[in-house]
């Protein structure tokens, strides 16, 4: 037996193995409206590892390519116009949260 919480229009909002607080119903464990759930969740939850991965892949990319042009292998201006936009804006931005985590850890050690 699960039990679940639907929204006004009847549709699952919540799916649980324990009674909960706010359930308003119950299915049984091979509905296919709850295994319809499931691989529904199951879906979202790899898209946001996905997500997330990318968003960790980024940096990685950023990384190589300062490596690159600090090592001369390429230039910036190798680089389509709209990709040198974005790595100068990523710099700056990268540059300026420098700048705060600077302050930040100076007031940690008690310099201020």
């Amino acid at each position: 037996m699960l039990y679940i919480q639907r929204d006004d229009q009847g549709q699952l909002l919540r799916v649980e193995a324990a009674e909960f607080e706010g359930m308003n119903g119950t299915l049984a464990a091979d509905d296919q409206e709850a295994l319809a759930w499931y691989s529904n969740q199951n879906v979202e939850n790899g898209l946001m590892q996905l997500k997330q991965s990318d968003l960790e892949m980024i940096r990685v990319i950023d990384d190589l390519i300062t490596v690159l042009m600090a090592k001369g292998i390429i230039r910036i201006t190798d680089l389509p116009a709209a990709a040198q936009a974005k790595l100068l804006n990523r710099t700056q931005a990268r540059e300026a949260l420098g700048g705060l985590n600077r302050l930040i850890n100076i007031e940690e050690r008690g310099v201020i």
